[in-house]
Order: structure tokens, then sequence, then C-alpha cells
């Protein structure tokens, strides 16, 4: 075991160091802004305007694939919620002294980063219906990963289990689909 431990600790201290170095990028004003933005769009804004225009372009054929997303979403904020009241992981501004909060958090706690969990999971079901769309959302997914550790609300963790989960998620979904 302390083998194990050894590991766990380089891991997180690796987590803070990486979080403080992102952290930094917020003194530039113009990426501060662009953080914030995505950051905001991300918020779901980005994701149910998609839906609205794919339905609004073919409704009776883009009903089924946005109910999928929408179905995922759910399934995904049930999934984030409950991992989130599990864990109870402070947002790195809450407990780094080197970490400033570059936007408000939507809620307490840190593990796993809710806006990464949606982003990849809309991407991966949006993509299996709509492929040509990756050039616009693959950008705005990796964007939105990033704009979370540099605003200091979390960890690369957060955002790396976020994924993973969303992938799981999608991929789960688009299995028996």
């Amino acid at each position: 075991m302390p083998r194990l431990d050894g590991a766990l600790e380089r891991l997180q201290h690796w987590d803070a160091r990486l979080c403080e170095r992102s952290n930094r990028w917020l003194h530039f004003r113009p990426l501060l802004q662009c953080t914030r933005l995505v950051s905001w769009l991300g918020n779901g804004i980005f994701w149910y305007a998609l839906m609205l225009a794919l339905l609004a372009r073919a409704p009776r054929e883009n009903a089924l694939p946005v109910l999928h997303m929408l179905f995922v979403g759910v399934v995904c904020t049930a999934a984030y919620k409950m991992l989130k009241k599990g864990t109870l992981r402070p947002r790195p501004y809450q407990s780094l002294a080197g970490v400033e909060p570059g936007a408000a958090a939507l809620d307490t706690f840190s593990f796993p980063s809710g806006h990464t969990l949606h982003a990849v999971a809309f991407t991966l079901v949006t993509l299996a219906y709509w492929p040509w769309l990756a050039s616009l959302l693959v950008p705005f997914t990796l964007l939105t990963a990033a704009s979370r550790v540099v605003l200091g609300l979390h960890y690369p963790s957060d955002v790396l289990a976020g994924a993973l989960i969303g992938a799981s998620v999608a991929l789960a979904s688009l299995a028996i689909a």
C-alpha cells in the first residue's frame, strides 16, 4: 500500500501544480474573457441552442437524435449530482493559495467537472448523428475542459474524470440506441 499512497500523493501534487500554473493565464485579460465566455456557453446554453438549431433544420429527422441528446443530458446530470454529493471535493480556489476564481462556480464542489462531462457526452452523441459538426464541437469541448482549470474551478483530474464519465454515458447510450 505504501506504493499506492506514494502514487496518489504524486498525482495530487501534479494536479495542484498544473491547476496553479493554468490559473496564472487569467492575468491575460483576453484569455480571461474568452474562458469566461466558453464556460458560460458550456453551462448548457451552447448545447440547448445546438439542439434547437438541429430541430429547426429538420424537425422530423432530428427529433429522435435530439431526444437521445436530452436523455444523455439527464443521465449525465444525475451521475454528476450523485458524485458531487459523494466526494465533496473543494474547488481549487478554495484549497490552493495560488489559485484565484476566474468565474462564479455553479455549485460548491469540484469533482467531477460537469461542464466537461456534458460537453464530451453531447459531442459524442451529436457526432454519431452529424459527424460534419466535428470541426465545431471538438474544439468547443476542448476549450470548455481547459477553461474549467484555467478559471480555478476544477483540478485537471476533475476534468479528466468528467470526460471519462461523459464518454462512458454517451458510448453506452449509443450502444443501446
